[in-house]
């Protein structure tokens, strides 16, 4: 058993009807600054996985979403925190994303994950899209 912090993070894979995926970049402050990430955050006290997500994306981004299948869960130890990110795909139902508690938006492919700097968590998170896109396409 780990004497780490732990955290629940829910998790959204954000997907437009193109198939573009919704990923943000973390501020230049604090842990993890300026790496890629798929959005959420922090499970609040009585919150499901799908409540977490809507109100993180809500706060961070500035619209609404509608969450749909569950991806994975992703455990993952880094040297100051243990986490468990619950990633669901999502699709936006009102509203355009919005920086506001990120620095930057982009909608990109699936193929394009691998080349942004993701948190170390999310690297599994991108090869199971990426593993999936593939598998659609036969």
């Amino acid at each position: 058993m780990s004497n780490l912090p732990y955290l629940r993070i829910g998790t959204a894979v954000i997907v437009d009807d193109e198939g573009l995926i919704l990923i943000d970049k973390r501020r230049n402050k604090g842990s993890m600054a300026n790496k890629w990430e798929f959005p959420g955050g922090k499970f609040e006290d009585g919150e499901n996985a799908q409540e977490c997500i809507i109100r993180e994306i809500k706060e961070e981004l500035g619209i609404d979403i509608e969450v749909g299948k569950h991806l994975m869960n992703v455990k993952h130890d880094y040297p100051h925190l243990s986490l468990t990110l619950m990633v669901y795909y999502a699709r936006i139902i009102s509203g355009e994303p919005q920086t506001l508690e990120c620095a930057e938006i982009r909608w990109v492919k699936p193929e394009e994950l691998s080349d942004f700097d993701f948190p170390d968590a999310n690297y599994q998170i991108i090869e199971k899209i990426q593993t999936q896109q593939i598998k659609t396409r036969v």
